[in-house]
């Protein structure tokens, strides 16, 4: 017999432990696409914006079944749509390797991979986590929403790996077999249902304040809108690193090697964000995070050596990993608990909306141009509209706690 579990406790440390690595497994679904561009590219003869679908409408795909995941995982628990999406990810990777267009590889990239597979490893996990821990619960979920930045640090140099030792379609099946093998028997971890004290109500504090002027369909609409340009603008490096540095000569080795290194350094920057925001705010938070991006941003254009862009590359990390995180807080400042889930995962999906169109669109520009230094361009405008909005905002907030103070 299972013995009840109890919050921050033991088997909390555990539970994370259980599902940090399940999401950094599960993570591959977001970062394979990338490493394998290139040779996606020249398998199947296209150019360089339409091999950039698979990734555009996984991410589509990863946001749409994030939510979907989410809503099941309140009707069943956690554990078995976990299982579904390991099964899910598991074939998916071994039919892709399959595919005989691309068509077919895109296809099979954005419903099982993503719809269904790493969908299920990433929000309904931090969710899962969340309720696990009560004292501790910012450094745990902050710890649990960097398992896809950690896929980010392990699977790219792997993969790339691979492909260069058994080709993109024997490395697809080979993740497809390691996704099976590891990650069903981590989902027996989250047999437990979760603590009896999660379930009580939880304290007000939050959507104490509005933003003075706007409605609150207003200030939602902005906050989706915050989220989407800011990762239309952070999608430039992370998409394209890969198929940038084989551009410039330097290989797609290396290119990989700089992914890993920028989202090892987005673990450091999402970690650290938690503890940034429980002194200034998730407001000042994010407004850090995206104007420190966009100097990354424009550094890319300034320097394209190979040692420049491992340095610039892990700035890059550093200043844009806790962006995310820090909008759920910024939701919780603004709108009362009992309309955080469905507002938070309004604004998450839109950043992951806002990866899959800066994904295509660097692309596209990349060929009409010829080069990316426009698709760089293009990134730092989108973060200057980003950062518009978050000024618009939180000034805006600054007023409505003012008014507030001398009610």
């Amino acid at each position: 017999m299972i013995s009840a579990a109890r919050v921050d406790s033991a088997a909390s440390w555990w539970r994370l432990a259980a599902n940090l690595l399940l999401s950094a497994m599960g993570g591959v679904g977001m970062w394979s696409v990338v490493v394998a561009l290139p040779s996606v590219q020249a398998e199947f003869g296209v150019d360089r914006g339409t091999a950039s679908l698979p990734y555009t409408l996984s991410m589509a795909a990863l946001a749409i079944g994030g939510v979907f995941m989410g809503r099941l995982v309140d009707r069943v628990g956690v554990m078995l749509p976990v299982i579904g999406g390991a099964l899910s990810l598991s074939l998916g990777y071994i039919l892709a390797a399959q595919a005989t267009s691309l068509w077919q590889f895109t296809i099979i990239q954005a419903v099982l991979i993503a719809a269904f597979g790493a969908s299920t490893t990433f929000g309904p996990l931090v969710a899962d986590t969340s309720l696990w821990f009560q004292r501790r619960r910012g450094i745990a979920v902050a710890a649990c929403a960097s398992g896809n930045y950690l896929a980010g640090v392990v699977w790219p140099p792997l993969l790339q790996h691979l492909i260069e030792t058994i080709g993109w379609r024997g490395a697809h099946t080979t993740v497809g077999v390691i996704c099976m093998v590891v990650m069903l028997p981590l989902t027996i971890m989250l047999r437990r249902a979760p603590p009896a004290e999660a379930t009580a109500a939880e304290a007000g504090g939050a959507g104490r304040f509005g933003v003075a002027g706007l409605s609150p369909r207003a200030v939602q609409a902005l906050l989706v809108m915050a989220g989407l340009t800011c990762c239309i603008a952070m999608s430039m490096p992370q998409v394209h690193i890969v198929a940038y540095c084989a551009d410039l000569g330097y290989g797609p080795a290396q290119g990989a090697a700089m992914l890993s290194l920028m989202l090892g350094f987005g673990i450091v920057s999402r970690l650290a964000s938690g503890f940034i925001a429980d002194r200034v705010g998730g407001f000042a938070t994010v407004l850090m995070g995206t104007m420190l991006q966009a100097v990354a941003l424009v550094m890319y254009l300034g320097f394209n050596g190979l040692s420049s862009l491992y340095v610039v590359s892990a700035l890059f990390g550093l200043f844009q990993g806790g962006i995310v995180p820090s909008y759920a807080l910024v939701v919780r400042e603004i709108f009362p608990a009992r309309e955080a889930a469905g507002r938070v995962s309004a604004v998450l999906m839109a950043t992951i909306a806002g990866m899959a169109i800066g994904g295509w669109m660097s692309g596209a520009i990349f060929d009409l141009t010829g080069s990316y230094r426009v698709a760089f361009l293009n990134g730092i405008a989108w973060n200057f509209v980003n950062i518009g909005i978050v000024v618009l905002l939180w000034r805006g907030r600054k007023v409505e706690e003012r008014k507030q103070f001398f009610l």
